[in-house]
């Protein structure tokens, strides 16, 4: 499968999980999409770029158990997390509820939206081993007031790459009537979609990474309940350049002049996905993450973040790294020294990743992986630990 991708030779690539590379399929048919808007931008644009949008939210509804009408296109994840972050009321004294497993750019956007209005974040710190989905749930609900005014969790988890129990999250907050975010980048692909069945509120996504669609490309899901409450991040023409009937999706379908190729693209790699086999892709990504994790943890004498099943992991696995390896005081941006030298000394391109006080690194499985790439991680890690 290698072959159809367009990684540069002497690179081991093991962070689709950051940064997702698409195969050839999906390459050239955002090529052709940016052709077709070059060859008559106002056809393109003005004529036919509701019915293309329209195809694709179908097709993307349809693999993630959601009505097209629910879903509006949005760059990434992190642009749908700020639609919601900024269109949720917040009072003072108010709680936004997040994990200690959440991604810093949440916890930061989420700490500048409860600062401005006077609120607060509250963590829930989960088990140091998942292996009980009703201790996972229990964890969260434990730090649940009658302040709390969202539950913001992951479904993958970025740092750690663990699979959170969302649908007995999302049950049991709406006992309680707590909207419940999902943020879903790592799950779309990697695990079976339902969204209208989750009952979640809103489940933002970046495409590009376990879907191989392009950069630039994701979906905001906001049920009913909550379509009419957003507050557009830019505003433009609320409608749409040829007079359909109106919809709440026209704020979010119309931000101005911008070229909906990457978007688009979504649909070559679902078709490519189902050529090949959803289910064959998540069984082969799934089992090399495996032996990865296996071999990992035997190698570097540490300890397991979850018990080993694709219940708690999927593509990707996060392993910790020996307590030997120096832990920063504070982030500043820079990659850890062990991340570059993989990179610099190697040609391995794979995250470093301080959680929970501690440094860990992160495998991601693509069908363009092998166990010739897991081998070279293995032999670059006893040279650099030794």
């Amino acid at each position: 499968m290698k072959s159809l991708w367009t990684l540069a030779p002497k690179v081991t690539y093991l962070n689709h999980g950051s940064f997702g590379p698409s195969p050839l399929p999906v390459q050239q048919a955002q090529r052709e999409w940016m052709q077709k808007l070059e060859a008559n931008p106002m056809e393109f644009l003005v004529r036919d770029r509701e019915t293309f949008i329209d195809n694709t939210l179908q097709q993307l509804g349809e693999f993630v158990g959601a009505r097209a009408t629910d879903l509006v296109p949005v760059r990434n994840a992190t642009v749908g997390m700020n639609i919601v972050a900024n269109s949720l009321p917040l009072a003072e004294n108010d709680e936004i509820l997040l994990t200690d497993h959440e991604y810093g750019a949440v916890q930061r956007l989420w700490q500048k939206r409860t600062s401005a209005a006077g609120a607060k974040i509250t963590i829930a710190s989960l088990p140091a081993v998942f292996e009980d989905a009703n201790a996972i749930v229990d964890a969260i609900f434990e730090r649940v007031t009658d302040r709390t005014k969202l539950i913001v969790i992951s479904h993958v988890t970025s740092s750690t790459a663990l699979v959170l129990p969302v649908e007995q999250i999302c049950k049991r907050a709406r006992m309680q009537k707590i909207p419940v975010c999902i943020d879903g980048p790592h799950a779309i692909a990697m695990r079976p979609l339902r969204l209208q069945q989750l009952g979640c509120d809103f489940y933002t996504v970046s495409c590009h990474k376990w879907l191989s669609a392009g950069f630039g490309s994701g979906f905001l899901y906001v049920h009913p309940r909550w379509q009419h409450k957003l507050d557009p991040p830019i505003v433009s023409w609320g409608g749409t350049p040829y007079g359909r009937p109106r919809t709440w999706q026209d704020e979010y379908l119309w931000l101005g002049t911008d070229d909906p190729a990457s978007f688009l693209s979504i649909s070559a790699a679902l078709d490519f996905l189902h050529e090949y086999g959803v289910e064959q892709f998540r069984k082969e990504t799934h089992d090399l993450a495996s032996g990865a994790r296996r071999q990992l943890l035997e190698q570097l004498g540490t300890a397991p973040l979850s018990e080993d099943s694709n219940h708690w992991y999927g593509s990707m696995v996060t392993v910790p790294l020996p307590e030997t390896v120096d832990v920063p005081d504070t982030w500043t941006g820079k990659p850890h020294p062990l991340q570059e030298n993989l990179w610099q000394k190697h040609g391995i391109e794979i995250p470093v990743i301080k959680w929970n006080h501690r440094m860990h690194i992160r495998v991601s499985c693509h069908l363009y992986n092998t166990q010739d790439d897991i081998d070279h991680l293995l032999h670059a890690l006893k040279t650099e630990l030794a």
